[in-house]
């Protein structure tokens, strides 16, 4: 058997006997290279020829498989889908808006914020769909927040807008991570204007070409979109011209073509 070993796996190096001292003890640190080549010798000598690996049958039971939806956006309803060269329109303007905001980055992200601006934590997602969508969204199924009588905008109430002073200071993983934050919101809750606002806006600051995570967020999205558009009884509602927004946005920009809608 050993000489079989040898043959399926030859020597790196070849390494003879080695001529040591007499008082050579395999237990203890070696002290010279030859010292360090007969201990390896040893220690292969006592490792078994076969390894049988000790598996928890209980262990394979979950968590075998991972489902990833691979369809399509639903179906528009009739009447619902948006025109060809509407949705050119709007590519070439998302286009040029994207094209504002990467060239004026940098100007904007050296504006000093107003002191009620708290941008929350990349991790903090809770932090970021009150900051998105304001506290009153938020905390409407729990909690009534008080409105503020005070002259002005209160943003935390309302939630803030997607200004450029704020949005160019965040980064591609940033972007990303908002982003996915807000799809989950949509899933769970409602779409709204404050939301839809967001959504446009970090699509606009979302780099090219897409990183994996964000090339499977923004499909996600899509599909969501149309899942919500399903459930809408009136065209003419402005919800359903965002919502055929970020669709067209996702289908016809981020060319993800098997999600944009055709004409009917």
């Amino acid at each position: 058997m050993e000489s079989a070993v040898e043959e399926l796996m030859p020597r790196l190096l070849p390494v003879g006997d080695c001529d040591l001292a007499e008082d050579f003890d395999p237990t203890v640190p070696p002290r010279t290279p030859q010292e360090y080549l007969k201990r390896v010798q040893i220690e292969a000598a006592k490792c078994p020829d076969v390894v049988v690996a000790q598996i928890d049958p209980k262990k394979l039971k979950k968590k075998q498989t991972v489902n990833i939806s691979l369809s399509g956006c639903q179906p528009a309803p009739v009447g619902f889908s948006p025109t060809l060269k509407w949705q050119r329109e709007q590519v070439a303007h998302f286009s040029a808006i994207r094209q504002n905001v990467n060239k004026h980055r940098s100007h904007w992200k050296s504006q000093q914020l107003d002191s009620n601006v708290a941008i929350p934590r990349p991790d903090d997602e809770e932090g970021w769909k009150k900051f998105c969508l304001g506290e009153k969204l938020y905390l409407e199924t729990a909690v009534q927040v008080p409105s503020d009588d005070s002259e002005g905008i209160d943003y935390v109430q309302i939630g803030f807008p997607p200004f450029l002073s704020i949005v160019s200071r965040m980064n591609q993983a940033t972007v990303t991570a908002v982003l996915e934050y807000l799809t989950n919101w949509l899933a769970a809750k409602e779409f709204t204007t404050e939301l839809g606002r967001w959504l446009y806006a970090l699509l606009a600051c979302l780099e090219k070409p897409l990183l994996p995570e964000a090339h499977s967020l923004i499909r996600q999205l899509a599909r969501q979109c149309s899942e919500v558009r399903v459930l809408e009884e009136n065209k003419n509602d402005e919800k359903v011209s965002a919502l055929n927004l970020i669709i067209c946005l996702v289908g016809r920009y981020f060319d993800q073509h098997d999600l944009a809608d055709e004409e009917t």
